[in-house]
């Protein structure tokens, strides 16, 4: 069943009831979203389903098609609390999700009871519930690895590498990546979507973790891979991860050329948080030129802020919150810089480090800015903290660098030196040449 069979059946009972598109819509929806649902053009989540049905004096198996058959029953429901997910309800969705199955028996329906726990897990994950969501996906790997259809579960591989990122964990989740590179290596499988999606994403996580060379490898694999399967959003995800990798790198220009690319296959598609999330990518590439588009880039972070409203998580506004801080920071307004900073940190919560990590890196050179070296100093060494607990050593010296630059300006000579030391430390280098507690003489 899909959106059209539904607004077919709502045209066909609504024309029966000798009802009006506005009769129809009453006081809680507008003619025109009825005319889109007829339409097949919108897709209504189960509370309007409902609230139509009521309209309509009909029960909801009659908009939706329901049968008698137990299995088609609890496909139906799970296909809409996917529907309700989509439509950026991801606590009603975990709800339901979460009633479908206590209705379904595990051993003798293997087959629904795991696509409710997928969507458990995914819910859990778009509330923010990391730790909840990655012991979810741990199961459902290993529900999977028992299953042997070793492809079919690499999107639960990706979410959880992605859930483990998000926590702060990024060893972990390079380890369980590499880990399923390899399998697919020693199976000789064919390119896959879901295998690209996997190659893509440990792309990033090795970018996060400063390890641009392996970074680079694998974006240019995964791009030729991409070019041997006929699906565009495979050849998409693997042109965004390379741009990050050529960002990482310096290679701006590059970079944009990539996103651009990427930007123009994801528009063609109906996923519109990828595409906004891609928007917000694209902007903070942009903010990186000596001479930045600041009016191109707040531009993208109003319309993806704008979408993610409607179909994002909490986290997608974070993400976005924390770019237009650094739109404000660069065009000149730390106040509005401060005030997004915060806004994203206030969305991010205590688990999701590494972003958390990032944002205060802008609040502190927002406070900067603002002449509050106290604040600054406090929103950098958190920061610089909280990347180095997740192995993401480059990110992290770069912190204590402009930590060390703030305590050295503050008249901290001995700080800077520490803060400089911490830096070093990140990025491997532990040797002295003199002993601990010797002193250079004085010139």
């Amino acid at each position: 069943m899909n959106d059209k069979d539904l607004g077919v059946r709502v045209a066909r009972l609504r024309r029966a009831a000798r009802m009006s598109q506005a009769e129809l819509a009453g006081p809680k929806l507008s003619p025109s979203y009825v005319s889109l649902l007829e339409a097949g053009k919108r897709t209504p989540s189960a509370d309007v389903v409902q609230y139509l049905a009521g309209r309509l004096n009909c029960e909801v198996a009659d908009l939706v098609g329901v049968t008698e058959s137990r299995a088609e029953e609890i496909d139906l429901a799970l296909k809409y609390a996917e529907m309700t997910a989509l439509n950026g309800e991801p606590e009603a969705a975990l709800a339901e999700y979460e009633r479908i199955q206590d209705t379904i028996d595990r051993d003798e329906q293997p087959a629904l009871w795991l696509a409710a726990e997928t969507g458990i897990a995914q819910s859990l994950e778009r509330v923010g519930r990391l730790e909840e969501a990655a012991a979810r996906y741990e199961g459902l790997r290993t529900a999977s690895e028992r299953s042997r259809d070793f492809v079919a579960g690499l999107p639960v591989t990706v979410a959880l590498c992605r859930c483990y990122r998000e926590l702060g964990d990024l060893s972990h989740a390079i380890t369980i990546a590499e880990e399923a590179v390899t399998e697919i290596e020693r199976l000789n499988l064919a390119p896959t979507r879901p295998g690209i999606e996997l190659l893509s994403t440990l792309v990033g996580l090795h970018c996060e973790r400063g390890d641009l060379h392996r970074a680079s490898y694998l974006a240019a694999r995964a791009i030729e891979k991409a070019g041997q399967v006929s699906d565009r959003k495979a050849l998409g995800a693997a042109l965004w991860n390379a741009s990050v990798a050529m960002h990482r790198n310096g290679r701006t220009a590059d970079a944009v050329e990539l996103i651009e690319q990427a930007l123009a296959i994801y528009s063609e598609g109906d996923d519109t948080r990828a595409l906004a999330r891609l928007r917000n990518a694209y902007a903070a590439v942009l903010l990186e030129f000596e001479e930045p588009d600041i009016a191109l880039a707040e531009g993208l972070l109003t319309q993806s802020a704008s979408a993610l409203s409607d179909v994002g998580s909490d986290i997608d506004l974070a993400y976005c919150e924390t770019a237009m801080a650094r739109v404000k920071l660069r065009s000149g307004d730390p106040a509005a810089s401060v005030e997004h900073a915060e806004k994203a940190l206030g969305l991010l919560g205590p688990l999701h480090r590494l972003q958390s990590a990032r944002t205060l890196l802008v609040l502190a050179a927002a406070r900067l800015s603002q002449g509050d070296q106290v604040a600054a100093r406090e929103a950098y060494e958190r920061s610089a903290l909280m990347l180095e607990a997740s192995s993401a050593g480059r990110q992290a010296a770069a912190a204590w660098s402009e930590l060390a630059e703030i305590l050295e300006a503050a008249g901290q000579p001995e700080r800077a030196i520490w803060a400089y030391r911490q830096g070093m430390r990140c990025l491997g280098q532990h040797g002295r040449i003199l002993p601990a507690g010797s002193l250079l003489p004085r010139a």
